[in-house]
């Protein structure tokens, strides 16, 4: 696999992304036009609950028509159920999802199921329909290939209250007996019990530890240098299970594709980078962007401008030599 983190450069979150007001069949199948041209092959999209749980038929014709037009470019889809991250410090509303706020980083973006909900117990058969019955509708669906069970628990401020839900999200899924595999990505670099150079005081190592135990495919997040990568990725090996970076490519900190790629391609991990196309996320802002900073010359995120050319010529070799061999 080597494809790209996906919110259609329309929407602002995933909940713009996938409402029906906003959701944008034609825009999806330009952008992944533009991907598979440069040889990609596979994307990772977030699915919110609040709009399963507000419209679950609705949502469910769109993630099928969104399959479709994936399938139909090439590409295989991984579904993330549950996200901890949280850009905006609230729960995840329908509607109106609001403009972005000038040259912030991702600045809509909201936590699915939210941090209140996740650890409420009263909607916890609630959270447990919407993994079953997704996973059930879609565990013998080819169009998809991965079942990421939850991005990022324990960030913004999380911790470990997330550890219940994540260990039943994970027993939700099996229940439904999916041929895909499931996984949940390591962010915070390797647990102890993978030797030198992992932090036993990280406040997340008992989250890594849990994912790291449930998921049939190991994932990771990786956004640092060369030696970055090829560390995690060595330590990771002694799993003895298959590899997938499922969040990479910042080019400040010295993840680009120029080099990764390659790196990803030799050592049989597939990749997701975040994102395709710039828009509304504003992802080319660096984390902690200030309002109305000017744009940087060199992007943080995303591959291509607006219009579907290339931010790096460079770059767009660099895919196109390795993801198609």
């Amino acid at each position: 696999l080597c494809g790209f983190n996906y919110v259609p450069r329309s929407a602002v979150n995933s909940v713009e992304m996938w409402q029906p007001e906003t959701f944008d069949p034609s825009g999806i199948a330009q952008e992944l036009g533009w991907a598979a041209e440069i040889g990609l092959n596979a994307c990772r999209v977030f699915l919110p609950f609040i709009l399963w749980r507000h419209d679950w038929r609705g949502l469910a014709q769109r993630l099928d028509q969104f399959l479709d037009l994936a399938t139909a470019a090439g590409m295989a889809t991984m579904i993330v159920l549950f996200d901890d991250c949280d850009s905006m410090g609230r729960s995840p509303v329908l509607g109106p999802q609001g403009d972005p706020i000038a040259s912030v980083h991702n600045s809509r973006w909201t936590p699915s199921p939210g941090h209140q909900e996740a650890v409420d117990q009263a909607i916890r058969p609630a959270l447990e329909d919407f993994v079953k019955s997704v996973v059930t509708r879609h565990g013998r669906d080819t169009r998809v290939t991965l079942w990421d069970i939850y991005n990022e628990p324990g960030q913004s401020g999380m911790g470990t209250k997330c550890l219940p839900l994540l260990h039943e999200a994970f027993a939700w899924a099996r229940a439904a007996c999916p041929m895909q595999p499931l996984t949940a990505a390591i962010y915070d670099g390797p647990p102890p019990s993978l030797g030198t150079g992992s932090d036993s005081s990280a406040p997340n190592a008992s989250l890594s530890e849990m994912m790291l135990a449930e998921s049939d495919i190991i994932s990771f997040h990786d956004y640092g240098d060369v030696p970055h990568i090829e560390d995690q990725i060595n330590r990771l090996k002694s799993l003895g299970r298959p590899l997938l970076c499922t969040e990479w490519l910042c080019r400040p900190l010295g993840s680009l594709p120029e080099t990764h790629v390659a790196i990803l391609q030799r050592e049989r991990v597939g990749c997701f980078f975040w994102g395709l196309a710039n828009g509304r996320t504003q992802t080319q802002y660096p984390w902690g962007s200030p309002q109305d900073a000017p744009e940087p010359d060199i992007w943080f995120h995303d591959l291509l401008r607006g219009d579907g050319s290339a931010f790096s010529a460079k770059e767009i070799s660099a895919f196109r030599a390795h993801c198609k061999t």
